[in-house]
Order: C-alpha cells, then sequence, then structure tokens
C-alpha cells in the first residue's frame, strides 16, 4: 500500500503538472524532476507537450463556464471526458521525453475550472462561496498507478481564501531575488501578477489578478476572423488597429476591479461573453473599427497591469518577467514596454525557461508541497485566515 509518507521521503521525485486555464485552449501538461521541496526546492524541466481541445468542446467549456447552462448529468459527463484528455495529455508527455509511466511518482492535476465564485452569494439560508474544478483524477491515478494530487482551490476557500491566485507560490520558491524586487506577470485568460520585493519574506509577497489577459483579446479575434482563429497570433491583427484613447479612457472608468485592493482574483464571471458583447455594442455605438477595438483592448490588458502595479506594489519593480500566451503577442510586450518605463520587460524565454508550461510546472510543485504536507499557499494572496496544505491526496 501506497503511502503519503513514501512519497514524502524520497529526495528526488519525478512529477507530471497538468493545467487547463480559463483560455481553454487545452491541457499543458508538464513533466518534471523535483529534488527538496519549500525554500530548498529544486525543478528540472524534462518535458512538455500542449493538446489542445477540439472545438466544439472547446465552445462547450466556454457556454458551461456561464455558469447558466448544463446540469447535473452533463457535469459528470464533462469530468469524464476532461479525465480522459488529462491522461492522453500526461501519456504524451511521457512519450515525448522517452519516460516510462510506471516512473511517474506523482501528477499534480488542476483540472478545468467551470465556475469560480470567489465572493458569497446567498443560496437556500447561507452565504456560499467556491470554486468548481473538473476532470477526474481517478483516471490518472488508475493510468499511471501513483498518487495524485487535484482539486486544489476549495482548501484554501474553506480557510476563507478566494481560491487564487495560487502560482505566486511557487514563483515565491523559484524566483525571488536577493538584489533586485521582480514581478511575475503571467497573461492566460486572466493576468495575475505575482510582486517579490528584493529578500522578501513569504508574508510580503503581494499578488493578485490584474485584470483581463487574454480573454477579451481572444474573443475579439475570434469574431472578427470569423472563427478562424482562437487568438491573435503575435499581435498581428491588433497591430493593424489604432488604439481609441476615449474608448481605452471608458473601459477604464467602467472597471470598478481594478480599484479593489488585493487579494483578488476575477474570471470570466467578470470578463466572460457578457463583457465582450458589452464592448462590441459600444464599438458599434461609436463607429470603431474593428482592429482598432481590437488594438484598444491588448492595451487595456497591459493598461491593468501598470494600474495593478502602481496602486498596490510597494514601488515599481526592477524587472517584469512574462509568461503565458500572452507573452506571444509582441503588440502587448510592446505595450507592457511602453507603459512600464524604468521595468526590465522580459519573457520567460529570455531567461531560459518555458512561457507556455510555467502554470503546468506549478501544479507539480503544488502537488509536491502537498504530499510532503508543507503548506502550498499564501494568505496574503489568496485572502485566507492562515497558510493550508491544498490538494486533495488520491493514493
Amino acid at each position: 500500500m501506497r503511502r503519503v509518507e513514501d512519497l514524502a521521503s524520497k529526495e528526488t521525485r519525478l512529477v507530471i503538472g497538468l493545467m487547463s486555464g480559463t483560455s481553454c485552449d487545452g491541457i499543458d501538461a508538464s513533466l518534471v524532476r523535483i529534488t527538496g521541496s519549500g525554500l530548498e526546492t529544486r525543478v528540472q524541466e524534462i518535458g512538455f507537450v500542449s493538446l489542445p481541445y477540439e472545438k466544439s468542446f472547446r465552445e462547450r467549456l466556454l457556454q458551461l463556464a456561464q455558469g447558466k447552462s448544463g446540469g447535473s448529468e452533463e457535469l459528470l459527463m464533462v469530468s469524464i471526458r476532461l479525465g480522459e484528455l488529462f491522461v492522453l495529455s500526461a501519456k504524451k508527455v511521457c512519450d515525448e521525453s522517452d519516460t516510462a509511466y510506471s516512473s511517474v511518482t506523482l501528477i499534480g492535476s488542476h483540472g478545468h475550472t467551470l465556475y469560480h465564485l470567489p465572493q458569497g452569494r446567498q443560496y437556500f439560508a447561507s452565504e456560499v462561496r467556491g470554486s468548481l474544478q473538473v476532470g477526474e483524477p481517478s483516471l490518472l491515478a488508475e493510468a499511471f498507478s501513483c498518487a495524485v494530487v487535484s482539486d486544489f482551490r476549495v482548501r484554501d476557500m474553506a480557510a476563507g481564501g478566494q481560491g487564487a491566485p495560487l502560482v505566486p507560490y511557487t514563483d515565491f520558491l523559484l524566483f525571488r531575488d536577493k538584489e533586485k524586487s521582480v514581478a511575475l506577470l503571467n497573461l492566460g485568460g486572466i493576468g495575475n501578477i505575482t510582486i517579490l520585493a528584493k529578500d522578501c519574506s513569504q508574508e510580503e509577497v503581494i499578488a493578485f489578478d490584474t485584470g483581463p489577459g487574454n480573454m477579451v483579446i481572444d474573443a475579439f479575434a475570434y469574431r472578427y476572423s470569423k472563427g478562424r482563429s482562437y487568438f491573435d497570433a503575435d499581435g498581428e491583427m491588433a497591430r493593424q488597429g489604432v488604439v481609441s484613447s476615449t474608448f481605452l479612457a471608458w473601459m477604464e472608468d467602467l472597471d470598478d476591479y481594478l480599484k479593489v485592493p488585493p487579494p483578488k482574483t476575477t474570471g470570466r464571471e467578470r470578463y466572460g461573453q457578457e463583457y465582450v458583447d458589452m464592448l462590441e455594442k459600444r464599438r458599434e455605438e461609436l463607429m470603431i473599427a474593428p482592429f482598432d477595438l481590437l488594438a484598444t483592448v491588448t492595451e487595456y490588458t497591459a493598461l491593468c497591469v501598470l494600474r495593478g502595479l502602481e496602486r498596490f506594489a510597494k514601488g515599481m519593480p526592477a524587472r517584469l518577467i512574462v509568461s503565458g500566451g500572452g507573452s506571444h503577442n509582441l503588440t502587448l510586450l510592446t505595450s507592457l514596454k511602453s507603459l512600464l518605463q524604468g521595468t526590465e520587460v522580459l519573457t520567460q524565454e529570455d531567461l531560459g525557461y518555458n512561457s507556455d508550461s510555467k502554470e503546468a510546472v506549478a501544479f507539480a510543485i503544488l502537488a509536491n508541497e502537498a504530499v510532503c504536507g508543507k503548506t502550498n499557499t499564501l494568505v496574503a494572496a489568496t485572502g485566507a485566515i492562515h497558510p493550508v496544505v491544498m490538494g486533495k491526496i488520491l493514493l
């Protein structure tokens, strides 16, 4: 019988991290060798793959994420189907790395967030908060005969936190710097940032969701390409437009989220289809060209980062390291560099890392911390009343 104590006693573990983000692009799988835990954690990435979702399945996930469709039968089916796809992704990263399935020690699976409710909502006699991740982890445990850690967010929420952002804990372990202040910006569907002051302690980390990352950009790229493109490759479409300062100012005035102090988190419930439709209606009223709107929402993603740093960081960081799908959007990177004068803006690739695998690697590390019995959340980032060990462990 496998025991958590046996996993924790290993000096080195071969771990697969799995992530499906709010952009609903597909599943990222990273195979890493992890030595140690806590502040002694050392990570070597061995392989990375991304398994895209089939178009119709992706569209259904996006519909379900609005929270207004689907029932218990479909939630069951989508969870099982996603579980199968997570297995395929995990096997693919092993196959492409010439790694035997039997040598995998541990899998950390974020699952796919169908609905995230960080603020309380009345339900019968109580006010409920929660987060629904789907993608049945038992299928991974059966396919690999190893321990699987999943469903991380709800433990933090039970302790009063928002269940997000979670990656800042791994940012602290891997990127803190004794000589300079560093911020790490991940641009998935939502933008999230971790601010590490020079030689900071765990309690001094500042982290929060900045606002939209690729989510709104992707929606308009899909709309204006008539369904031919899920995203604005290299920011090429936005580069053909001109930013409307009037529309940009209207977006900022409308968005009260930007002024909310951390801890805070957001998602498709705020910047999803209803938000996109509202922006499109306003564009038509003002007779702004489609590519001009795409340029403007791209600039807005960068502006949200600037506003977050201005309001909540204790001084602008010396360096900003960008990861996620948005790090490939050259128009967005140009906007960040223009707005963040005096800050060195780099991508993960500039430092020898992979921008696309960051979150998958993070959940491998979070799983490693869980089986080692280490608290793996930052209360300053999530707002929990105390640190917890996140993740449900299948042995």
